[in-house]
């Protein structure tokens, strides 16, 4: 296990990243540091870096250095982006930096900003054609693509901080400033030819700190019960009240709001403006956030080198076996009862008659259905709960992440608390409660099929007789454990089912 720093030098902030990449091709990061620095304040009167702003770059990569070697990072890789792309004084800053913090950065161009961000979006998503807006401080980056290639990007030299300062004219008041940069930001817009021939069906996805920000302050006042930003869902019209509401307060009470960093107070309304303008501009209804971006893109290419030339086929499988191997589950147990979950999904779909989506839920669930034991056995199906919660999943939508940890619950007893099932009723149904008890019983049957983690039950053939369904397994060996433990679950199959079990 190689363990790996990565700095992402931006116009507004810095960040420091570290990884653990694992020999196999998976990666998890296992420590995050932030600094606001506004290395590109003031820039636009000369496109000089400013020394009080160097010297707390400086400072902060000082501090991350101290991190890195207290973490025992072997390796650093770091990057700048627009401000210092821009500086007239870029080779001396750079060597200033190599001198005193002994941390060599390189400057990526345009396009291999916008296409680390790209790689940093199609590999945690299940978004076949998209088009990803990135709010840096100091620039905007456009990337469309279709059927999970790159097709055209854009880098706007203009951010949330430059447009701050651009537009922060003595006299006018907030929400005229933010009317100005609308309209300055659909200029820009219009000089993109490729923007006008993008599908309409395409979907948007937000990436960057003001997009993490405006999500935190959706979830306050939504009581979102989640806290993962990744795939999260935003319409215009619940977009457009934070906006307004944001963009007439003055800086003062702008910092008093919930979710929103102090930092980045007074350059949110800026960036929220440049996502009225976009969404106004191509007639969007709504868009969805991206937590994984530039950094992310640098963690897949240091993983998996093929990410250079095609994007990962699977993200879900790719991000769920990430986390069986880091929370060291019983890879081939969990195979065996992932295919046997397979398998009575299918058999028994004459029954449930679930479309294949809910495939997808029951996969997440047998792959972490153990994963609680890393904090204790008893009750682990309560902490696999938790864990699936808050857990990093790529490629899944937040209802299926909510469902599959309340079907992972079950796969010991039904054991769903209705306090708990309440909270997320923003997120699921009152009809999604019955599915996660049909599905939980399947899972709790496949998991008990492989009681002794030794695969003696290698396959089931349900045959639907009247009020009972038989489920014939193909053994090899003893399965007296395995058929006694699955049948403990006949008293819910017929609550699910309304159909006797019979296992042979």
């Amino acid at each position: 296990m190689e363990k790996l720093g990565i700095i992402d030098l931006g116009s507004n902030s810095a960040r420091l990243v570290i990884v653990n990449l694992f020999a196999d091709g998976y990666f998890m990061v296992v420590d995050e540091l932030k600094e606001s620095v506004r290395l590109g304040q003031d820039m636009e009167r000369d496109g000089f870096l400013k020394p009080a702003r160097v010297a707390e770059t400086i400072k902060t990569l000082k501090m991350f250095r101290k991190l890195c070697d207290a973490a025992g990072v072997t390796r650093i890789i770091a990057v700048a982006t627009e401000a210092v792309r821009r500086a007239k004084n870029q080779r001396s800053f750079l060597d200033e930096i190599q001198a005193n913090c002994g941390i060599k950065i390189r400057v990526l161009s345009a396009e291999e900003e916008a296409v680390l961000v790209y790689r940093g979006v199609i590999n945690t998503m299940d978004v076949p054609k998209g088009v990803v807006l990135e709010i840096g401080g100091g620039s905007t980056k456009i990337v469309y693509y279709n059927r999970r290639n790159m097709l055209n990007y854009v880098t706007l030299p203009f951010g949330a901080v430059t447009l701050t300062g651009l537009f922060s004219e003595d006299g006018l008041k907030p929400e005229q400033q933010a009317a100005k940069i609308e309209e300055f930001f659909t200029e820009q817009l219009k000089q993109v030819d490729w923007l006008k021939e993008i599908d309409p069906d395409v979907q948007m996805i937000g990436v960057g700190g003001s997009f993490r920000n405006l999500f935190k302050i959706s979830k306050m006042v939504h009581k979102y019960p989640l806290d993962t930003v990744h795939n999260f869902k935003m319409s215009v019209d619940e977009f457009l009240p934070i906006y307004d509401m944001l963009k007439v307060l003055d800086l003062d009470k702008k910092k008093k709001i919930k979710g929103l960093s102090a930092e980045r107070a007074d350059i949110l309304p800026a960036a929220l403006a440049i996502v009225k303008s976009f969404v106004s501009y191509l007639n969007l209804e709504g868009f969805t956030f991206s937590g994984a971006g530039l950094r992310e893109g640098i963690m897949f290419n240091q993983a998996l080198p093929m990410t250079l030339e095609k994007p990962i086929a699977d993200v879900l499988n790719y991000s769920l076996t990430t986390l069986v191997k880091y929370y060291d589950c019983d890879e081939k147990h969990v195979e065996h009862v992932v295919n046997l979950s397979i398998q009575l999904f299918k058999q028994l779909r004459v029954l449930h008659k679930f479309p294949r989506q809910y495939l997808k839920v029951l996969k997440v669930a047998a792959m972490l259905h153990d994963c609680g034991m890393r904090i204790k056995y008893y009750n682990h199906q309560r902490h696999s709960w938790y864990m699936i919660l808050n857990s990093t999943l790529y490629g899944v939508t937040h209802r299926d992440i909510v469902l599959a940890a309340f079907t992972a619950c079950c796969h010991k007893k039904e054991d769903i608390n209705m306090y708990d099932w309440m909270r997320y009723k923003d997120v699921v149904s009152e009809d999604d409660l019955e599915i996660v008890k049909k599905l939980g019983v399947m899972l709790r049957i496949a998991e008990s099929l492989d009681r002794a983690n030794s695969g003696t039950i290698k396959s089931i053939n349900c045959d639907i007789l009247g009020d009972s369904v038989i489920m014939k397994t193909e053994v090899d060996g003893d399965a007296t454990l395995e058929i006694r433990n699955a049948m403990t679950a006949a008293t819910e199959f017929r609550k699910a089912f309304h159909k006797n079990l019979e296992l042979l």
